[in-house]
């Protein structure tokens, strides 16, 4: 019984990974595809070159720059640490993305200064971001972890600017006993990149909703946008190919004993629907569309859930 029920896992888990091509870069490099054939692929020469690499989802026009912050310390070989893209407008962060390894650990620190970041214009922010927070009742979420960014100081500092911020309820950030519903997904990536081999890539996006009023909770202070849910976008890939996973979840202020991430998986394709967000559009077009489509069970039997 043990066996059957190992090869039935065994063989959900192959069908949920798409096979690798030859024309995508090996995991550990920069992630950028070698040729495009994607039509909804970003383009370079509008925006950043960074913008082709596969954490990247398609760039939303009119009011939004795309941040990418650098480090020199040699983890990334075109010395990436993470982007955002920030609606000028809104002026709120849509995502932040990034990449994780397995060597992406170390012990540099938790360099808890928040502040302003320096590459994005005056014109596009508040003018004091820390006096929007504060007695708000919200924290300061990181999109990107400072937990992620342990292997170098200067990559953990940058995750403290506030272009990498969103509000949260506490409760749902970290909770008491970090039981929170965030700070649990945000272990669960990076318990899955302990898994990773050394040439495995996982690529990473995630935000809040800040687009359309019913994803928006409330404004603080009638300004500052509170997401009224919160999401991540995974791709992994390794010596097998491709797979994916979207986690969705309702921006409340609930206190949980515990918490079931299975609640939470969604396929890509759905969050693309609930987001507006077109993730992995640097993909070619038959991967993208194979591991965005996969039901739910696929899903979970590739991503290890039981």
């Amino acid at each position: 019984m043990k066996r059957k029920l190992h090869l039935l896992l065994a063989s959900a888990a192959i069908l949920a990974l798409a096979s690798c091509g030859s024309n995508d870069s090996p995991g550990g490099g920069t992630g950028v595809p070698a040729a495009t054939t994607n039509a909804n692929a970003n383009n370079p020469k509008t925006s950043r070159k960074e913008v082709v690499r596969l954490e990247f989802p398609r760039l939303k026009d009119d009011n939004s720059i795309v941040l990418v912050h650098k480090t020199n310390d040699g983890y990334d070989p075109d010395g990436v640490n993470y982007a955002v893209e920030w609606d000028t407008q809104l002026k709120s962060q849509r995502w932040t993305c990034y990449q994780m390894h397995k060597g992406y650990t170390g012990s540099a620190g938790y360099y808890g200064t928040f502040t302003e970041d320096p590459d994005l214009p005056s014109y596009a922010r508040f003018p004091d971001t820390n006096y929007m927070y504060s007695g708000s009742g919200f924290t300061r979420g990181h999109i990107c972890p400072s937990a992620d960014r342990q292997y170098s100081k200067d990559a953990n500092i940058q995750t403290f600017y506030y272009s990498n911020m969103q509000p949260q309820y506490y409760n749902f950030n970290a909770g008491k006993n970090y039981t929170g519903v965030w700070v649990k997904m945000e272990n669960m990536v990076r318990s899955w990149t302990g898994q990773l081999a050394a040439t495995d890539t996982m690529y990473v996006c995630k935000g809040g909703t800040i687009d359309g009023r019913d994803n928006i909770l409330m404004r603080i202070k009638n300004q500052l946008i509170v997401p009224k849910y919160f999401f991540m976008a995974l791709l992994i890939k390794n010596s097998t190919g491709y797979k994916a996973l979207g986690f969705w979840a309702e921006h409340n202020n609930a206190i949980l004993s515990s918490v079931n991430l299975k609640d939470y998986v969604v396929s890509i394709a759905e969050l693309q629907q609930k987001t507006g967000i077109d993730f992995f559009c640097n993909l070619p077009d038959d991967t993208e569309n194979h591991v965005e489509n996969l039901p739910k069970d696929n899903i979970l039997a590739a991503w290890g859930f039981k």
